[in-house]
Order: structure tokens, then sequence, then C-alpha cells
């Protein structure tokens, strides 16, 4: 058999080619398996980089990205949306079972507005029962300007309560004298300056949060306050944007201690509840008391009356304390003189009296405060002098 030369073959009629073909076979064997192994390759490092999380990939310009690719972070931002949820409603189920553990009963908590009038009504002139829970309520502070045509500021609130009277060092004294006395701040109101109504107005839930929570934070810090009321009438939205921009702020609030109680103060009112019923829904489990409005209700009202009034609302706003009221301004409702503490009575009766307030000290005052006299005793010692 003669010797095959490197490079060289024997003519192959049959298979149709001459000299030289056999090496050309194998070059184009050797790029095809090359090709296949580059594309293992290929599919090899992609799981890899796969399996730590998406990160390291290239862009077409060879520069090493952070991140995975678009649909990897799509699903990361899904997963961060979805846990953020699940740790809210672990957060309201928390409150679920506290509140559960303290449910409502009986409680001498007596609550004021004060210093929404302008008549030089004081903390010392308002007579304080050392055997009751006792909380001032300034009001109010406003999201709007302090101008003599004042306008909405989009969560900027200002205060508008009577500051030469109210002031922070009284705070601070009232507190010092009596250790069962804590002051919080009503957020909102009807009237701006007697003159405006005062709109819940903001322009986006993110912007109305953020400067409400700035802007409430240094008012509560400049005046020494425990807590928050929530006491808006009128609103230029809807019920489900009041909620969460109320809600995101009462949150912040609370989980960063910088208020310890937190109330609203509806009243019935087709153009009023909804917005508080919305705010229940989502986030009650921040919130403690429930002052409604009772003397919004017609003139006249009577002690049967008055009950199935309290049973509704306990109905609406079930699970919190809801306080009964009645105001000095000859407003409508259940007044002391019609039979306010024969109800209370029944309350009581019943472990449903969880405290008392009135609206206001301002008007109060005329009259020498005799009413409140009378709510804290009857707390204190269930009798009326």
């Amino acid at each position: 058999m003669g010797k095959r030369r490197r490079g060289v073959a024997r003519d192959s009629p049959s298979l149709g080619f001459v000299g030289g073909g056999s090496q050309l076979r194998r070059k184009e064997g050797n790029g095809r398996r090359g090709c296949r192994q580059r594309q293992r390759h290929g599919r090899e490092e992609k799981k890899r980089t796969q399996r730590r999380g998406g990160l390291g990939w290239l862009s077409s310009s060879g520069r090493r990205r952070v991140g995975g690719t678009g649909e990897e972070r799509r699903k990361g931002k899904r997963k961060g949306k979805k846990e953020k949820v699940a740790e809210e409603e672990r957060g309201r189920e928390r409150m679920r079972r506290k509140r559960e553990e303290t449910a409502p009963s009986n409680s001498k908590l007596f609550r004021e507005y004060i210093g929404a009038e302008d008549k030089g009504v004081t903390f010392s002139d308002v007579p304080i029962n050392p055997n009751v829970e006792f909380h001032f309520i300034l009001s109010f502070a406003i999201d709007y300007t302090t101008t003599s045509h004042p306008s909405p500021t989009n969560g900027n609130f200002n205060v508008f309560w009577d500051t030469h009277h109210l002031t922070p060092s009284s705070v601070s004294s009232i507190k010092a004298h009596h250790s069962n006395v804590k002051v919080a701040m009503s957020l909102g109101g009807d009237t701006v300056q007697d003159r405006h109504n005062v709109y819940f107005n903001p322009r986006s839930i993110n912007s109305w949060v953020q400067n409400a929570i700035q802007s409430i934070t240094e008012i509560v810090k400049t005046y020494n306050l425990d807590g928050i009321d929530i006491d808006y009438e009128h609103f230029s939205t809807d019920p489900e944007t009041f909620a969460e921009c109320i809600g995101r702020l009462l949150f912040y609030l609370k989980q960063q201690g910088i208020v310890s109680f937190a109330s609203i103060a509806p009243y019935e009112s087709d153009s009023v509840q909804p917005y508080y019923l919305a705010l229940w829904k989502k986030y009650g489990h921040l919130i403690d008391y429930v002052n409604f409005q009772f003397y919004a209700y017609k003139k006249g009202t009577t002690v049967p009356q008055f009950m199935e009034y309290f049973k509704e609302q306990s109905s609406n706003y079930e699970g919190v304390n809801v306080l009964v009221s009645f105001g000095t301004d000859n407003s409508g409702g259940l007044s002391p003189e019609n039979g306010f503490f024969e109800a209370c009575n029944r309350l009581r009766e019943a472990n449903k009296l969880h405290g008392i307030f009135i609206w206001s000290a301002d008007d109060s005052k005329k009259a020498g405060f005799r009413y409140e006299k009378q709510s804290q005793m009857f707390l204190d010692k269930n009798k009326v002098d």
C-alpha cells in the first residue's frame, strides 16, 4: 500500500473532489466543534449568572452592569411591594390583637378642645380633677397660609390657636403641675379665620404626607405635645386619598414615637362620614379614640335617641373608644340639662362609657366651666353636683 503524504490525497471520483479535501473537512469539523463549545460555554455562564441572582450581566458595550435583567428587576420591585404590603398587614394584625386584649370599657378620660376662638382662655383657667385622665386639644393647626386671604399649603401646617395665651411654656407648665394632663393638637377644623372653610386639598399623596410629617413634627416638638386629633370637615378630594394621606401620617408619627395617641372627630353627615370610615377601614388600628361630635345632631335630642346614635357610631367604629360629647356653644345634641349625664350613667352600667369630651373651653369660660367640673366629677365619682 502506498504511503499517504500529509495534506495530499488520492483522487476520489466517487466523492467528487480531488487533493486536500480531507484536510478541508477536518478544518470545517474543528470550526463547528469550536462554535458548539463556545455556545455551550455561553449557556453555562448564563446559568451561573442567573444562580448568582442576575448580577454581573454585560451590556452591548461590554461594560459590566448590576441589577440583573429588566425582567429580573421588575420581579424584584414586585417582590418588594408584596413584602411591604405583607408587613403592613402584619402590623394591622398586631394592633388588632392588642385591641382585642384591651377591649373598650369604662374610662375616666376627659378631653377638651381649647384655643379656637381667641377668647383669652388659658390652661390654668380650666378646672382639672386629679382623679381623671385629662387631655387638652389645641385647636387648630391648619395647612393654610396665615395671610388675610388664606389658601391651602399642601400639608405645610401653621398654628391657628390662641398663641398669645396657649404658648409652648404654658404647655410645659400645665403638664408639670398636673401629672394627669396631656396635650394634643387638632388638625383642620371647620373654618380658618372664621370666614373661610378649611378644605382637605392635597396636590398629591406623597407630597402632602412629606410636608405634613415635617411641619407637624416641628410643632409637636416646639409645644411638647403628646397626641394628634384629625378634624377635617370639608374635602376637595376623594375618601381614599384622605384615608391614605392621614393614615400614612399617623403611621409615621406613631411609629417614630413623635406622638403617643391619635384621635379622629367625625360627625353624622353624608359629606363627612365616608372620609372617616375609609380612614377607619384601612388605618383604624392606628386610632385610639373617636371624638364623635354628638352635638352635631339636632337640638332637643332625647336620651333614647342619644343611646341609638351611640350604638350606631360604635358599630361604625367598632373596637375603639367612642367618646360621648356635648357643646357649650349652644349647639345641638343632648345637653346636660336634658339628660346627658343620665345617658352617661346608662353607658357606664353597660361598661361602654369610654370618656367624655366638650367643645369647647373658649365657650365654657363665660359660665365658669360649670360643665367641665360636672363631667369630671361624674367620671370620678359617678355623680353630678
